[in-house]
């Protein structure tokens, strides 16, 4: 039975900050978030898949303003230079593989510069992974993953103490930590369980799934769903394609909607100038990334889980800005 509920007063800073003291809601969120961060690494080390250090500026942004861009870049003076930051270190990632290691991974802040709702945060912590290998790969990871998470969540009576306060019951962990193999729906076929309904246009040949179309997939599946193969136009330049022209790029629905973003990369320098050019990026602030494959041609992919829309789906809760301790809102001031 819920008994905790979360004070919702991160749009004042001041009363914030004494609740984020005592609340007996966040002190379940850093549980939950030690137990998690403890299995990731736990996860990987069992994968040979090396932990890495990232700076939390770029110079290439990974969600550039063109085609498939699906987030606002953060741009800073930094010592009288402009420069972003991270909303994404996966270009740097990449780069990480070229040191002849099967795969890199960090938990690190990223930031973004849409405007925070229930759904959407700033700053949030993301769970990022690049491996030597393809989209089946990629997925088939994800999954193990969370299947991982999941257990050591059900493993720890601290976690699983405090969740029972928080949430009606763990079912959704103990199914998946049993089996985290999930349905697929292509784009295509997701367009028509909808009905033509829920689908945006975000530019010609780019259309999007709403977050409502999210959840009728989720529901139409029973759960989690993986939405695959959207048009290339639709995802960033950096997704590599298959011989129809579909992004090999798959979204995981589960909770609020997209959690976890995955897909295969461009190998070559010619493929990646290409897909520049096809989404309308200037290839200038890319030349490392295009040198790169160049230089060292790779079959690589990877994927990105945002820790705060998994912990939504773990407690069961419907607004993200409850699940920071510290929070960093656009627009509001913080204490801590």
């Amino acid at each position: 039975m819920t008994t905790v509920l979360p004070p919702r007063v991160w749009d004042n800073p001041e009363k914030h900050f004494v609740s984020a003291l005592s609340s007996p809601w966040y002190r379940t969120v850093t549980t939950v978030n030690s137990v998690l961060v403890k299995a990731t690494n736990d996860f990987y080390a069992g994968r040979d898949i090396i932990p890495v250090l990232m700076p939390i500026t770029v110079s290439s942004v990974s969600s550039p303003m063109g085609l498939g861009s699906d987030s606002l870049p953060v741009d800073i003076e930094l010592f009288g230079e402009r420069t972003f930051l991270a909303d994404s270190m996966q270009f740097q990632l990449e780069f990480m593989l070229r040191h002849d290691v099967p795969g890199a991974y960090y938990i690190m802040p990223t930031f973004r510069g849409e405007d925070p709702d229930s759904t959407h945060l700033n700053q949030f912590f993301h769970s990022e992974a690049e491996i030597v290998g393809g989209y089946e790969d990629v997925l088939r990871l994800v999954e193990d993953y969370l299947r991982g998470l999941c257990g050591a969540l059900l493993a720890s009576a601290p976690a699983t103490a405090a969740l029972g306060s928080v949430t009606e019951s763990l079912a959704h962990l103990e199914a998946m930590a049993a089996d985290a193999r999930f349905p697929r729906l292509t784009f295509a076929e997701a367009v028509k369980v909808l009905g033509g309904r829920h689908v945006v246009e975000k530019a010609p040949g780019a259309p999007a799934i709403t977050r409502a179309g999210e959840q009728e997939l989720i529901a139409h599946a029973g759960g989690p769903v993986w939405l695959t193969h959207p048009p290339h136009l639709s995802v960033p330049f950096y997704q590599a394609v298959d011989d129809s022209g579909a992004a090999l790029s798959a979204d995981l629905l589960m909770g609020i909607g997209e959690v976890v973003g995955s897909g295969e990369r461009h190998g070559t320098r010619a493929q990646a100038e290409a897909a520049l050019a096809t989404h309308g990026v200037r290839p200038e602030e890319y030349e490392w990334y295009l040198q790169m494959k160049e230089d060292t041609p790779m079959t690589t992919a990877g994927f990105g889980l945002g820790l705060e829309r998994f912990l939504l789906w773990v407690f069961q809760h419907d607004d993200i800005r409850d699940l920071h301790v510290m929070p960093r809102l656009k627009g509001t001031a913080t204490w801590v």
